[in-house]
């Protein structure tokens, strides 16, 4: 099978982190008896630099003519880098917003897995990290506050800033069920989270996901206030499968959900829009105190590499394998710096890339 991916690097630690995905990819393809062709484009920092803008038309266009895109991690130093002197609107992550609405990305899904290899790096009581824990973030992408209506004002003297909650019907009900599909290839239990004790859009939330339940029979769904769930991630996260929730509670939660696996360096993600299209890329930043020296960890980005055959491919074995080939790996003991403990063998980012590549 051929397929055309388009490559976008980015800024900080992702030349680094993708180089070695796009290792891990080509032997994989070799193993399988694939072709991936790459094209690279610029996003974030490092096209502001060459085009003045962190995202051109161009490259929407030439993202769009993909199967697929593989990312790295945008932006810089907030505090040192000239682009954040820039209006806010022509900064790095600016571009990342705009090319998830121009390619219609509206699910964004972050797997949340503690490696039993890993354990020890958790930072939750180790009578919890023994069960360990595997679960799915789906998070509403391109609705909800971010993208609301919002300004700043003065209104009788006093200056007041509004930001603007919407969603419709269409928008739950899509991520809602691309969340019970995906339940059903797992553990087929989905947990919907909401503030419907409050909010408007979260009543209409909790209404739509019980009739989208309606379909999937064989699927468990639970309702839980966005403020227990944050609770129980630290107190029983064993107990979670499929989270499904709106833009900003999923900002926080899967971020949170990242940092109780240890490192947000082993941590993966996809947004896919309502094809098979998507984009994948790592969940941790562009990390500009490493970049260039060769330490960032690579595997979230070969992780995301391995969803990209999952879920936009439909190639389950090809994506076994690379899940297999890390595992591996961490069971021979070898670490990046992010997740090394005593007794474990250091590698680089490099070394790591080309560790599991071996192990596909």
């Amino acid at each position: 099978m051929n397929k055309n991916i388009a490559v976008i690097k980015g800024d900080g630690i992702g030349p680094e982190i993708v180089t070695e995905a796009m290792k891990v990819l080509d032997k994989t393809a070799e193993k399988f008896g694939h072709s991936f062709a790459y094209e690279q484009l610029l996003m974030g920092g490092c096209s502001i630099d060459v085009n003045g803008v962190p995202l051109t038309d161009e490259t929407i266009e030439k993202a769009k003519a993909a199967d697929a895109v593989l990312m790295g991690s945008i932006g810089g130093n907030t505090s040192t880098s000239p682009w954040y002197k820039l209006p806010a609107d022509k900064r790095p992550e600016a571009g990342l917003l705009k090319l998830r609405k121009s390619l219609g990305l509206f699910a964004n899904l972050r797997p949340a897995v503690l490696y039993s290899q890993l354990r020890g790096a958790c930072p939750l009581k180790e009578e919890i990290s023994a069960k360990g824990f595997d679960m799915m973030i789906m998070r509403e992408l391109t609705g909800g506050l971010y993208f609301g209506a919002r300004k700043t004002e003065e209104v009788d003297g006093v200056m007041t800033a509004v930001d603007t909650l919407s969603y419709n019907e269409n928008e739950i009900r899509r991520i809602a069920v691309r969340a019970f599909d995906i339940a059903m290839k797992r553990r087929k239990k989905v947990i919907s989270v909401d503030k419907a004790n409050v909010l408007d859009s979260s009543r209409l939330w909790r209404k739509i996901v019980n009739e989208v339940a309606e379909s999937y029979p064989e699927v468990t769904v639970e309702h839980m206030l966005v403020d227990n769930c944050a609770m129980q991630l630290v107190k029983d996260p064993a107990q979670f499968d499929v989270i499904l929730t709106e833009n900003m509670f999923g900002d926080i939660l899967s971020d949170e959900a990242s940092m109780i696996t240890g490192s947000i360096g082993m941590l993966a993600s996809a947004s896919l829009n309502e094809t098979k299209f998507g984009l994948y890329e790592p969940s941790g930043g562009s990390a500009p105190d490493i970049a260039g020296q060769n330490k960032a960890n690579p595997i979230a980005t070969i992780l995301s590499a391995a969803m990209m055959l999952r879920y936009s491919f439909d190639m389950d074995k090809e994506a076994d394998a690379i899940e297999n080939a890390v595992s591996a790996v961490l069971n021979e003991g070898y670490r990046t710096g992010d997740i090394m403990s005593e007794g474990m063998k250091l590698v680089s980012c490099s070394e790591m890339g080309t560790l599991i590549a071996e192990r596909v």
